[in-house]
């Protein structure tokens, strides 16, 4: 069954009393992908985490209870300013902040963070390159990366829009990665037979 293009958009782009939906039914559906990806950050106290298109913000609560300083980037406003309401003593205590933006223009300087976190969000990428170049140069060196995606023959059998989705493969991502500097790239999975990955790559 074919995904239609309303829900399509929302899961790209949250937005209003439907995006905010979308976003308690993501964080339900992904919650097993995002806590995996969560546990091969390795947090530690002192880690300055950044997460890319943090959406429904499932993972939130975990980057902040686990790092010293968790950043987070989303090209939804309203998903920011659902995220700066409901975490605003982080943010008033200066652990935790959030901005509108895009993977290809990351609002932070060079080397900023040790860690960095996306789930769900390279189907929606202009550039798997120009993202993780951009990644890579807010991630100090020795930097670890973590991608959560459905990979591409999974996400063919839903049948997402093509002119929303670019569905990309593990071989696809590693590529990527490689090219964009990254190195030591693995994917990982709790079990063999589930169906999303967790790719895991050092700046």
């Amino acid at each position: 069954m074919a995904t239609p293009h309303f829900i399509a958009r929302q899961l790209s782009h949250p937005k209003g009393f439907l995006g905010r939906i979308i976003g308690w039914l993501m964080n339900r559906h992904n919650a097993g992908m995002n806590a995996f990806a969560v546990r091969k950050l390795e947090l530690a106290p002192s880690d300055r985490v950044l997460e890319i298109g943090f959406g429904g913000g499932v993972t939130l609560k975990s980057l902040i209870d686990g790092a010293g300083f968790v950043a987070g980037v989303d090209r939804s406003t309203d998903m920011v300013d659902r995220a700066r309401a409901k975490y605003s003593d982080a943010v008033r205590m200066g652990r935790a902040e959030f901005r509108a933006g895009n993977v290809e223009a990351l609002p932070y300087s060079p080397a900023s963070f040790g860690k960095a976190c996306t789930v769900n969000t390279v189907y929606f990428w202009r550039s798997l390159e120009a993202g993780f170049a951009e990644i890579r140069r807010v991630l100090a060196p020795g930097g670890r990366l973590v991608v959560g995606f459905l990979p591409k023959d999974r996400m063919e059998k839903l049948g997402v829009p093509a002119d929303i989705f670019t569905p990309r493969s593990p071989d696809d991502i590693i590529a990527a990665l490689g090219r964009s500097g990254f190195k030591d790239m693995r994917v990982e999975r709790p079990a063999p037979t589930t169906p999303w990955n967790v790719i895991v790559a050092m700046a």
